[in-house]
């Protein structure tokens, strides 16, 4: 991929949960996805810094990652949050 967003006829997009205390929890709506950055919309807001445990599934395949928030973008009423990798998680 190369770094902008995949639109959906390209990629199916992945399905993130927010891991917690061994539950995860559905949060995210995703919106773009591409190898660096995924936008998702959520009706939680996360600091911008704060690093959430994720499970990514996508394609049939699962992985645990920690994601910083990187940014919130778009104008209020649509406002976006940016998140990306910065490790995977051990199992």
């Amino acid at each position: 991929m190369s770094g902008q967003p995949a639109r959906s006829s390209d990629a199916p997009l992945p399905r993130l949960l927010v891991l917690d205390d061994g539950a995860a929890h559905e949060v995210f709506e995703v919106v773009a996805s591409s190898s660096a950055v995924i936008q998702v919309r959520s009706a939680l807001l996360f600091e911008v810094g704060e690093e959430l445990a994720v499970r990514i599934e996508q394609g049939g395949n699962i992985s645990e990652v920690t994601m910083r928030v990187r940014a919130h973008v778009g104008p209020p009423e649509a406002r976006l949050t940016e998140l990306e990798i910065t490790e995977p998680r051990g199992g």
